[in-house]
């Protein structure tokens, strides 16, 4: 399944919607990568930009959200994105990391950064990104 088969939509964290990203979250971040629950949610959330993708058959299958860098409020950061295992290697991440990255762009950022766990660092050089660290 490439990118193209999926629907990204852009939700507000305190809509009904947004039920869709905390699952996936827990999900990927909490049951699989055994992240503490209490540190999953944050309070950059309710003031982030999130996105979540739809396959064709209306599942939402990955979340991504980005927000102003607190060191440079020109530089957007991208963070928390997760695919459920079912959606991964088909494209679910990609769509939605261009969906922020023009996001991004449209709210005139002049820089996109993020932290990436090891294994995900080929992903984000793909799409242009610059490993450091």
């Amino acid at each position: 399944m490439s990118e193209n088969h999926y629907t990204v939509k852009h939700v507000e964290w305190s809509a009904p919607e947004a039920d869709e990203a905390r699952r996936i979250r827990m999900e990927v971040f909490v049951d699989e990568q055994k992240v503490p629950a209490e540190l999953e949610l944050d309070s950059t959330d309710p003031s982030a930009h999130h996105v979540i993708a739809w396959d064709r058959e209306g599942r939402a299958c990955g979340t991504a959200r980005m927000f102003p860098a607190a060191e440079d409020p020109g530089c957007a950061r991208i963070g928390r994105m997760a695919v459920v295992r079912s959606a991964r290697g088909t494209g679910c991440g990609s769509a939605m990391l261009q969906a922020l990255i023009e996001e991004a762009r449209r709210q005139g950022y002049r820089l996109i950064t993020l932290s990436a766990q090891t294994h995900a660092v080929p992903f984000y050089v793909r799409h242009g990104f610059v490993a450091e660290g």
